[in-house]
């Protein structure tokens, strides 16, 4: 059985949480539950609960885009250097949606949803990327045309579940999926845009051989303060199209 710290401890969660931004807390794929690494609960379980998403420190953003923090999150500042692997994975036919659900997310912080994937060459309970350029974008929402961005009115009207499809042809084996917000409010300058990764393990099935050979990118190192989109005032001209930082989505798995 588990068990928590005292509820003293517990008590301070809620107040914690006042303030919170926000991660992904549950990952449903078919009939399958997975609930996600709570950064307030999981370290202080014994025996810590087996997840799939990599151990985030908290509910805050990643904002330096030269650290390995904005990999899989971490808080290098507190001595929390990027992350490190789940002890577990999911199991995902191709072409099988996948649900995210994220904790309540402040109305002010609009922005992109963003999802890449990085093929793992060993097994994925043990293998950190580092800053290898192994991931490639397969889905992205940002701003619709009528000013509606997705990390807020989108998601606030799926009740808070992102939703999509890991590509139908795509070649089977281990893969980290990297999931992000980044939240503008503050993306007037850099640094200002703060970046909340998840990374989720899961194992691809089918009999597809797909595979990306170019617009591979590294974490860190996608973006820069320069890129597109990274620095953008969403009110000085709230009627402006946002471009999406990152490569292009991968359609080869289509």
């Amino acid at each position: 059985m588990f068990s928590l710290l005292p509820a003293l401890f517990v008590a301070a969660l809620g107040v914690a949480n006042v303030n919170a931004h926000g991660y992904v807390q549950e990952v449903v794929i078919g009939s399958q539950h997975y609930t996600g690494y709570l950064p307030y609960q999981d370290p202080y379980m014994n025996p810590q609960p087996q997840r799939i998403i990599r151990p985030i420190p908290g509910n805050g953003p990643v904002t330096d885009l030269t650290l390995i923090d904005l990999q899989c999150n971490g808080y290098t500042d507190g001595g929390v250097v990027g992350s490190k692997p789940a002890p577990i994975f999911a199991t995902v036919p191709a072409g099988s949606q996948v649900h995210l659900n994220w904790t309540t997310w402040p109305d002010s912080h609009v922005g992109p949803i963003i999802t890449y994937l990085a093929r793992a060459p060993s097994d994925i309970t043990k293998w950190q990327p580092g800053t290898e350029a192994v991931w490639f974008k397969i889905d992205e929402s940002g701003k619709t045309a009528d000013g509606k961005w997705a990390a807020t009115d989108l998601l606030y009207a799926t009740n808070s579940i992102y939703t999509f499809t890991i590509p139908p042809k795509l070649k089977p084996g281990q893969y980290i999926i990297r999931h992000e917000i980044i939240a503008l409010h503050g993306a007037f300058a850099y640094p200002g845009a703060q970046f909340y990764p998840s990374c989720i393990q899961i194992e691809v099935t089918g009999s597809g051989n797909a595979l990306p050979t170019s617009g591979l990118v590294s974490f860190p190192g996608a973006y820069t303060p320069s890129t597109p989109g990274i620095v953008f005032d969403v009110y000085d001209n709230p009627t402006a199209p946002y471009p999406i930082p990152g490569p292009a989505v991968w359609t080869g798995g289509n």
